[in-house]
């Protein structure tokens, strides 16, 4: 076998490989709109409480814009991870079509949600 052969099947081999193949899952994208960000309210009062400056707006492919700037983000299966701007390392599961839960340091879910409301 050739040097040029042995590269040849290697290229092949690695082209074969499915995106999913990804350890955290295949590679996605948000539906594009504006997410409002909010804490869980209580049986008492307004069920959600608004977080000021924490919504965006998926604006394309991967990219976000929010009243901090604009960036991107990442999405594989169902967690999304803010890859730059003003939430980089911010991190959320997707629970449901419209419905992101922000994910703590340690990866357990936080109490921050953000839903998909305008597009």
């Amino acid at each position: 076998m050739t040097i040029r052969t042995i590269i040849l099947s290697a290229a092949v081999a690695a082209m074969a490989i499915p995106a999913s193949a990804a350890p955290q899952g295949k590679l996605d994208t948000l539906p594009r709109g504006t997410y409002g960000c909010e804490m869980p309210g209580n049986a008492a009062g307004p069920t959600g409480i608004p977080v000021a400056d924490a919504g965006f707006k998926i604006i394309n492919a991967s990219s976000y814009t929010s009243a901090r700037g604009s960036g991107s983000y990442l999405r594989t299966g169902k967690r999304v991870e803010f890859t730059s701007g003003p939430m980089r390392g911010r991190k959320f599961r997707i629970q449901g079509r419209t419905l992101l839960r922000e994910l703590d340091e340690d990866g357990s879910l936080g109490r921050m949600r953000c839903v998909l409301y305008g597009r």
